[in-house]
């Protein structure tokens, strides 16, 4: 019997049917759609994502067909206002080596993500689609529009945000639409146009904004869309896109063509009032919709699916309890909470700015964007057998920084490196920890990779501090990572029990 069955063959559906297949449980994603979806919609990753995708193996795939160092160019009146490098004000750090977004179609972000998955085996059934679906014991009964039917233990919805699995489980999505915040958008080439640069044209009356995607000749249309004698917002189609760039943009030499994508957007900022009934869970846009402000959307999906994959796995292997589903809801319904709070705010400082010439976009790129920030302080995975400060700066539950270490040979090796995986990590610092460190890896095995640092010729060397000054580190002490790059358990060097107990009934 398969294990999972995905609906939505989405970033979220993807990575999270990725997350499941390399820790070898049995899973099926399907699509109603007959094929991939066409349109670049969501167009960026931020830092956590690339974290998230280098533990997954396939950051430098994205890389390779993205960018990170576009700029943007502000227009008033048709003429040139200014020129903006959106992340200037970050720097790379030894805790933190990703500051930058990448910008990348979500159609490539997909193609990338159904490789990966195709290596182990699984492949995405486009043309299927979910009719209905039952829960009984400790199966899910799921129907295709063919007849088919088949038990499943597990039913996931990421089928967006008209999700019919969440519209069939008793979950509210409240939140409200705001009809006056709407935006035309497609894909078009634009030959003549530079690649090189995020154009905006933005004047009193309107604007027009078009982002070269990386990997093709194509550029992201975004637009206030044109109205007509009555003020209501004319159909989006290339014939309007043109209008809209003429009028702005006042270039005569350059037309639109081969519209790939239209469509309008209107902002939506909803949540689901639960992420889990029983055997089927939400996640992604079934979840939560926002603001496209700030480009938290896939992004967030994707993190939910990073979140819950290690641990649908251990649930559906039986080597965890029920309850460890639980923990999803409760750490990433805050989440999703903060995110429509935040986007949203981007939204309107956006607005606001764009009133002065030489001032878009840039105006969202802020540190809550890079998803860095983000943890689970609060989480019942979030435990500490040691003294921690309110005020510390790292604590159990947040993102575990990455650290560059060197190894017994003197070669450089870096934390992200060592959590990449399917396993727990257990860091022990100091040379107090080592019978602890011991002790774990012969009563775990394989759920957790144990690694000395700072003590001993064996020991990965901390050679410039940054592993213990990222961590808190002042002495001796146990720090436990969990699969998706958060710290499970922080503990004194000695203390093997309370890893015992935290791996023994992580739920």
């Amino acid at each position: 019997m398969t294990s999972v069955l995905i609906v939505g063959a989405g970033p979220t559906g993807l990575t999270l049917a990725c997350e499941l297949a390399r820790r070898g449980t049995s899973v099926r994603i399907v699509e109603r759609s007959p094929g991939p979806q066409p349109g670049s919609r969501g167009k960026g990753l931020n830092a956590r994502s690339l974290e998230v995708f280098e533990g997954m193996g396939i950051l430098d795939r994205m890389r390779s067909i993205g960018r990170d160092d576009l700029h943007f160019r502000k227009y008033r009146g048709g003429e040139v206002v200014s020129d903006t490098d959106p992340f200037a004000t970050f720097s790379p750090a030894p805790g933190t080596p990703y500051v930058r977004g990448l910008l990348v179609a979500q159609w490539n972000v997909e193609r990338v993500l159904r490789d990966r998955l195709a290596e182990w085996g699984v492949r995405v059934e486009f043309g299927t689609e979910l009719t209905g679906f039952e829960q009984t014991g400790d199966t899910v009964t799921a129907t295709f529009a063919g007849g088919e039917r088949i038990e499943v233990s597990y039913l996931v919805g990421c089928d967006g945000g008209r999700s019919g699995i969440r519209k069939a489980l008793p979950v509210t999505f409240g939140g409200r639409t705001l009809p006056e915040q709407l935006m035309v958008i497609g894909d078009v080439e634009a030959e003549g146009l530079s690649q090189d640069l995020w154009h905006q044209w933005i004047d009193e009356d309107g604007g027009i904004m078009l982002c070269p995607l990386p990997a093709t000749s194509v550029f992201q249309l975004q637009a206030a869309p044109e109205r007509d004698a009555a003020g209501l917002p004319v159909e989006a189609s290339l014939e309007s896109f043109q209008r809209i760039f003429d009028r702005h943009a006042r270039l005569p030499g350059i037309k639109l063509t081969n519209p790939a994508w239209i469509s309008t957007y209107r902002v939506n900022e909803r949540m689901a009032d639960r992420f889990r009934v029983g055997r089927v869970l939400l996640a992604g846009d079934a979840a939560h919709v926002h603001s496209i402000a700030g480009g938290l959307g896939m992004n967030t999906g994707i993190q939910d699916a990073y979140n819950l994959g290690w641990k649908l796995a251990l649930v559906a292997a039986g080597r965890a309890g029920e309850g460890l589903l639980d923990t999803y809801e409760e750490e990433r319904l805050p989440i999703a909470a903060w995110t429509i709070d935040t986007s949203g705010e981007l939204w309107r400082q956006v607005s606001r700015s764009i009133r002065t010439a030489g001032s878009g976009t840039e105006g969202v790129v802020t540190p809550d964007i890079l998803g860095l920030g983000l943890g689970y302080r609060w989480s019942s995975l979030a435990v500490e057998r040691d003294a921690h400060a309110d005020d510390a700066p790292l604590r159990a539950g947040d993102r575990a920084p990455d650290a560059p270490l060197r190894d017994a040979d003197g070669a450089a090796v870096r934390l992200f490196e060592i959590f990449s995986g399917t396993h727990f990590t257990l860091l022990g610092f100091g040379a107090g920890s080592a019978a602890a460190l011991r002790e774990s890896a012969d009563r775990h095995g394989d759920a957790v990779w144990t690694y000395s640092i700072g003590a001993g010729p064996a020991g990965l060397d901390d050679f410039a501090g940054h592993a213990a000054r990222e961590y808190g580190v002042t002495g001796d002490a146990l720090v436990l990572v969990r699969p998706d790059g958060h710290i499970a358990l922080t503990a004194p060097a000695g203390d093997a029990g309370a890893v015992h107990d935290y791996l023994g009934a992580p739920a």
